[in-house]
């Protein structure tokens, strides 16, 4: 493993030569004139004073040599559409989105908010606003109105873009009236909303002096050509939104120069991209792999990529399959809980297709468990590689980099170190380096490489005190993971060290669904932890003290009151953020100091020992815990 040990060495040794290199991947309007300013840390400014801009990569540097190439698939199983766009069409679509944004007044710096499916138009919108300097902040299209409005109450944006609807599961998911709820319930609400009404929801009606639709003004701008607005390399491209231990979502603020380097670098080194061939990821745009993988590493390095509006297994298990066959798919990008959900499906779907372009399958967004890893390399008979980062690193931290290097892969490991990142398994009690095959906390000492989150929206503190504080003796980087180094030097993912959820690769703040819980008016105390759940990784379980007994006092009326807790809950997250099951008891395990025992609970509900509890205040809650899970 040599080689690859020396890549990531002169990586760190050499970071701004080596970084200089890979800032050639891309192109520059104007050169810097410093790779990286880290004279404030833990901030790092990349590609100081160079002047860049997403769109330009992902689209008109193409045009040229691959104009008539597909640069965008759409392909929605839930509607039977596909279709196809070049770069030259891509780049007409993108333009006349760009329009619509001057002409309502939208310019550098400004905020755009995008709440829609996994249709044309959001990729579009987002390309839009990248080209003319806008910020754009996409929201998963699964949350609920409340959950919007805190978010747009965070970016205050100029304007807003939807759809009517969006659909799952063969079933209409209403937009517009979560939308226009998450308005009203907002302190800064947009001026205006772009509609795409793509004619699901027959009852949708648009808010006159308010909303645009998207197919008019589109008509309107059909022959501009907007110019690009170039952007120094530090200047804010997207706001995306994690959860976090509190209520409040954080947001990642991602840079502009550094970004588009990170991905142009990955395509080559990690992903083994090459241009006129396809990629296929099957994530949403609502999260950061749909961010970087879907739309613009893909483009940038001048492929062809799919956005897929589906599920997996419909209108049946070999979907997936069927289109790395037809669209001759070279890279394709998943997640463990899919591949979970594969794994119980009729084995044929997995050698009905021609899968010979496929090269091999990356897989990330939880931990991946060692029996699906070994499972689905033998199934495809193709390298399945795992690799683990985050929404703040914006692209891989652990994985295998087959571009430099063919390392063997070892099953239910995210393999090494990327380049760029000096990341250590830390102790947590005094920040020294932990021993091979123990336990620590995954860490990275900064400055962060290129493309990770620069700060917090709005909040430098909160970046400072969230990320960087988690160690007294050192100011370093905590990704709140636990991990071990093997002696080979391979990395393994033991799970969160904090009170957050990974729920199929979505971040879920325990804090966040508590107080939707709480949000119900019988509801007086709740504790949320994760329990290992064998298709999505974790899934949230609540337990719930009551302020009216009465309500609970027969299983009839048990059962009714869960079911609207978990109603309580889908208004205030949505379906994403539902507990597997609401538990009422009387008393919570907390310290004699007040803190609940979320650990012990969580070890409780997972069949493990709860450990120490010599602090606990009732033993009898935790005895309380165990029958509620008894009685399932």
């Amino acid at each position: 493993m040599g080689a690859y040990q020396a890549f990531h060495q002169r990586s760190l040794s050499e970071r701004d030569a080596f970084w200089d290199e890979q800032a050639a991947l891309i192109d520059w309007h104007k050169p810097h004139t410093q790779v990286c300013d880290f004279s404030h840390p833990p901030f790092a400014r990349w590609f100081v004073e160079g002047e860049t801009n997403l769109c330009h990569n992902a689209i008109d540097r193409h045009l040229s040599a691959r104009g008539d190439q597909k640069a965008l698939i759409y392909i929605s199983t839930e509607t039977g559409i596909e279709k196809s766009y070049t770069y030259r069409e891509l780049y007409k679509e993108v333009n006349r989105a760009a329009g619509m944004l001057h002409t309502l007044g939208v310019g550098k710096g400004d905020r755009v908010l995008i709440y829609m499916p996994m249709i044309a138009e959001a990729v579009f919108a987002m390309l839009a606003c990248a080209r003319v300097g806008a910020i754009h902040s996409v929201v998963f299209g699964g949350f609920a109105a409340a959950s919007l409005a805190t978010r747009i109450d965070d970016a205050k944006p100029a304007l807003m873009i939807t759809a009517d609807a969006g659909m799952r599961g063969g079933r209409a998911i209403p937009y517009k009236p979560l939308v226009d709820e998450a308005l009203r319930l907002a302190q800064h609400p947009p001026r205006q909303v772009i509609v795409v009404n793509r004619g699901i929801d027959k009852d949708y009606k648009p808010v006159v002096g308010r909303d645009l639709d998207y197919a008019t003004l589109r008509k309107a701008h059909a022959e501009v050509n907007t110019p690009v607005t170039w952007l120094e390399s530090s200047e804010p491209s997207y706001i995306l939104y994690t959860s976090g231990t509190t209520g409040r979502p954080k947001g990642v603020q991602r840079d502009t120069g550094g970004y588009a380097v990170a991905l142009a670098a990955s395509m080559k080194h990690i992903y083994c991209g090459n241009p006129g061939e396809t990629m296929f990821t099957t994530s949403d745009i609502g999260w950061v792999v749909g961010h970087s993988y879907i739309v613009y590493a893909p483009l940038i390095a001048g492929m062809t990529t799919i956005l897929y509006e589906g599920l997996p297994i419909r209108p049946d298990a070999g979907i997936w399959w069927k289109i790395v066959e037809q669209y001759k798919v070279s890279v394709m990008f998943s997640s463990p809980t899919a591949a979970r959900v594969l794994k119980k499906q009729d084995p044929v779907y997995l050698s009905k297709y021609d899968l010979s372009t496929l090269r091999h399958v990356f897989l990330a967004g939880e931990p991946l468990d060692e029996p699906t890893h070994r499972w689905l390399t033998d199934a495809l008979q193709k390298p399945v590689i795992d690799h683990y980062w985050q929404t703040e690193t914006g692209w891989p931290i652990l994985s295998a980099v087959h571009g430099v290097e063919k390392t063997p892969i070892k099953m239910g490991t995210p393999s090494f170190p990327v380049y760029g990142y000096n990341l250590q398994i830390l102790r947590e009690s005094d920040a020294t380096e932990a021993a091979v095959d123990e336990k620590g906390v995954v860490a990275i000492v900064p400055p962060l490489p290129p493309g990770c989150m620069s700060t917090v929206w709005g909040d430098d503190e909160r970046f400072v005190n969230t990320y960087f504080t988690s160690f007294r003796s050192r100011q370093i980087y905590a990704t709140f993971d636990w991990g071990i180094r093997d002696k080979d030097g391979y990395h393994f993912i033991l799970g969160r060290t904090d009170d957050v959820i990974n729920v199929a690769g979505h971040r879920l703040g325990t804090r966040e669904i508590e107080e939707a819980v709480q949000s119900h008016a019988n509801i007086a105390e709740v504790a949320v932890v994760g329990v290992a759940d064998q298709i999505k990784g974790q899934m949230p379980l609540a337990f719930a003290v009551v302020k009216d007994g009465g309500k609970i006092a027969t299983p009839e009326l048990k059962a009714a009151q869960e079911k609207e807790v978990m109603a309580a809950v889908d208004k205030q997250l949505g379906a994403i953020g539902r507990p597997s099951r609401v538990h009422f008891v009387t008393l919570l395990p907390k310290t004699r100091s007040g803190k609940l025992l979320r650990r012990s609970i969580q070890a409780l509900a997972e069949g493990r020992d709860p450990g120490d509890l010599t602090t606990i205040e009732d033993p009898a809650a935790l005895d309380q815990i165990r029958v509620a899970l008894q009685q399932g």
